[in-house]
């Protein structure tokens, strides 16, 4: 069904563009919207050019970050380990580890994995700004690379070529424990499980 009104229209095709939003999940959302106050509106409308304006990645592990805070809060935390990183393809990934409450060291994220079949190669994703990271002389010296990657053949792939990259830097490389299913993504483990992933880490 398309909408007498154009404006509602091109918003609900906004909407449908967004990923996992289908056309009447997207309808919903355009009749959400109009029925709000105005404030709440223009409330939603400067939180999405905020994402736009004052968003950036952190200069150090590549996650995302406000303008004014970089490195990011967890980059600076003199808390956390610095000699363990652990190499995730999202900032969603990287949130999820977060949650447990288990992992203490940094990260770096790649955004994105290595996929022939689309195009994306290593130039395409952060793993020249990881090899930099561990390869500088003034910066703290890294014992440990975790690969927490999705066990999908793309995640595979790319812990392989990273694994090849890092090991003649001296660090050892591990990978996440097999609790997780084939073809499963993190941020959808629950966090008991994403805990002993990261505790029963093995050797590549």
């Amino acid at each position: 069904m398309r909408y007498t009104s154009a404006a509602i229209e091109a918003l609900i095709e906004a909407f449908a563009k967004l990923p996992g939003v289908g056309r009447k999940t997207a309808q919903r959302l355009a009749m959400h919207v109009l029925q709000e106050p105005r404030h709440e509106v223009e409330k939603l409308s400067e939180a999405l050019l905020d994402v736009k304006d004052k968003v950036i990645r952190c200069s150090v592990c590549q996650n995302v970050t406000d303008v004014e805070r970089d490195p990011c809060s967890i980059c600076a935390s003199t808390a956390r380990d610095r000699s363990l990183i652990c190499v995730v393809e999202s900032p969603v990934d990287m949130l999820a580890f977060e949650k447990t409450g288990y992992f203490k060291g940094l990260y770096h994220v790649l955004h994105g994995v290595i996929s022939p079949l689309d195009g994306i190669g290593p130039d395409d994703i952060k793993v020249r700004e990881l090899i930099l990271r561990l390869s500088r002389d003034d910066g703290p010296v890294v014992r440990e690379v975790v690969l927490a990657l999705n066990p999908t053949v793309e995640g595979e792939t790319t812990s392989l070529y990273l694994s090849k990259l890092l090991k003649p830097l001296g660090i050892d490389v591990t990978r996440l424990a097999r609790g997780i299913p084939v073809g499963a993504e993190l941020e959808f483990i629950d966090d008991a499980t994403l805990s002993r992933a990261m505790e029963g880490r093995s050797a590549m």
